[in-house]
């Protein structure tokens, strides 16, 4: 697994969230490695899981939600079961409906990212779909995972 050269790795210092996840024995493929549309759920389960434990997502019932309209992951070294993971999550860009996340996935203790990637998140009103607003609680939930931006108290 290799990259883009112009691409460099980033360390875990390039993140304002560090998210331990697991690995798990059916996320190996064929070539002993997690498989890469794997990465794409732990991109998912570290901003989500964010979200829920912060208030701002209630999975069952927020009248709001994050639809994904574009992804893209770049893999540097592998990651097989059983390594421990953590996924670093930032936010590139914070707009008045979407949010661009940045996550990178480092294995054990190591510290440069063995995969980086990204998804955007278009905010929808969960019946009828159409694009809303970040809501205030959402927003101030992301504004805090800015590089560079203190965080709240």
């Amino acid at each position: 697994m290799s990259a883009d050269r112009t691409t460099p790795r980033e360390s875990r210092a390039a993140y304002p969230r560090l998210v331990p996840l697991a690995t798990r024995w059916g996320d190996n493929d064929v070539y002993g490695h997690v498989n890469n549309v794997v990465y794409y759920a732990f991109f998912d389960t570290a901003v989500n899981g964010l979200l829920v434990e912060a208030g701002a997502l209630d999975i069952a019932r927020s009248p709001v939600i994050g639809l994904v309209v574009e992804t893209g992951c770049r893999y540097f070294a592998p990651v097989a079961f059983p390594d421990r993971i953590t996924a670093g999550v930032r936010v590139a860009h914070l707009g008045r409906t979407s949010v661009r996340y940045e996550i990178a996935i480092f294995r054990e203790d190591e510290p440069e990212a063995a995969a980086q990637g990204h998804f955007v998140h278009v905010t929808v009103d969960r019946e009828t779909r159409r694009p809303v607003p970040l809501p205030e609680q959402v927003r101030a939930v992301l504004a805090e995972l800015v590089p560079g931006r203190s965080e709240a108290p």
